[in-house]
């Protein structure tokens, strides 16, 4: 009985944070379960919402409904971990069809990835991660940059904390998409690149089986070799693998052009139809990529010791709101003088 409580309860949680931070009634909630194959009153889910209420994990807004808190979310990433084996392959097919960006006019959202860096560090932090970005090692070129306490969709920046967005390689899936190209994203993975180029992936993790991205594992392990990568171009760093149809390939190789030009690029290498990609093979009909990591430049801070707590997948956020790596001195300066 407690399991069947429990389960009802995260599904609840389920459907206020697919809400885009937007608070909804009781009414829509159990006509959502429903859906869901839940058959409650809308009195039961009251009921429910109370006691989420008084465990801090949802929020209640006079005649307008329940939204859920951070601490609501986090209870959601670490309840049932069982169950979400295949979770983030899921998030990620949601983010890419959620994604709405224009390549030709520039305008529209990307996906981003969150960091929060501590106002203590943030000065030995910034040169780091621009090293990262300057030497393409990155998700194209931009950052974004979150005051301390400022809310970013259902995450709050923390009181002694600057908010760090950078482009999420989820931003391709969906402007291919956009094409009418599909996009099947098979793992995450350390790259080692030899002279700066791909060498081969020494370790991965399939989108399909893990709950957890697998780039924020390999950060926090340990695993990576930034330091090398930035100064001499031999190292271990955070990649994705992707596969594409074979008939899309030229107009992939277009987009990516296009992509670079706007300081989005982060294809490292297209394969061929058929043909293994740095030892990884393909299925037929497919041709495989290797995507830049967009928390690249988050990785090479726990190297230096610098604590950096970073969720993939964040949010999408207008394109506008991005700035070249080149000003992040000038913008970090606007907010610590504030």
């Amino acid at each position: 009985m407690q399991d069947i409580i429990e389960k009802k309860r995260l599904s609840i949680l389920q459907i206020l944070q697919n809400t885009d931070d937007v608070a909804i009634s009781s009414h829509k909630i159990t006509r959502k379960l429903k859906e869901m194959g839940y058959k409650m009153s809308e009195r039961t889910v009251r009921f429910h919402l109370l006691s989420l209420d008084k465990d801090g994990y949802t929020e209640y807004f006079p005649k307008k409904g329940r939204r859920i808190t951070e601490q609501g979310i986090n209870e959601l990433l670490l309840a049932r971990a069982y169950e979400k084996v295949g979770f983030l392959s899921t998030k990620i097919d949601r983010m890419t069809y959620k994604m709405h960006f224009d390549i030709y006019k520039k305008e529209g959202n990307v996906v981003i990835n969150l960091s929060h860096v501590k106002l203590k560090d943030i000065k030995k932090a910034w040169p780091l991660m621009c090293k990262v970005l300057e030497k393409g090692l990155g998700m194209g070129k931009f950052l974004v940059f979150f005051k301390p306490g400022e809310k970013i969709g259902q995450a709050a920046i923390p009181e002694d904390c600057i908010g760090i967005g950078t482009v999420c390689s989820i931003t391709i899936n969906g402007i291919l998409l956009q094409h009418g190209i599909p996009v099947k994203s098979r793992f995450g993975g350390l790259l080692e690149i030899q002279e700066s180029k791909p060498n081969r992936f020494v370790a991965i993790i399939n989108y399909d089986g893990t709950s957890l991205d697998p780039l924020e594992i390999f950060i926090k392990s340990g695993m990576t070799n930034y330091t090398q990568a930035v100064k001499n171009g031999n190292g271990l760093i955070g990649a994705s693998f992707r596969e594409m149809p074979s008939e899309s390939r030229s107009q992939v190789e277009d987009i990516a052009e296009k992509i670079d030009a706007i300081g989005l690029g982060c294809f490292m290498k297209i394969g061929y139809p058929g043909k293994s990609l740095c030892e990884i093979p393909v299925n037929d009909g497919s041709f495989g990529s290797i995507i830049i990591g967009g928390l690249n430049p988050m990785a090479i801070l726990e190297e230096y010791r610098i604590n950096v707590q970073s969720k993939a997948l964040s949010c999408l956020i207008d394109y506008k709101k991005l700035f070249p790596y080149t000003e992040t001195e000038k913008r970090l300066k606007s907010i610590l003088n504030k």
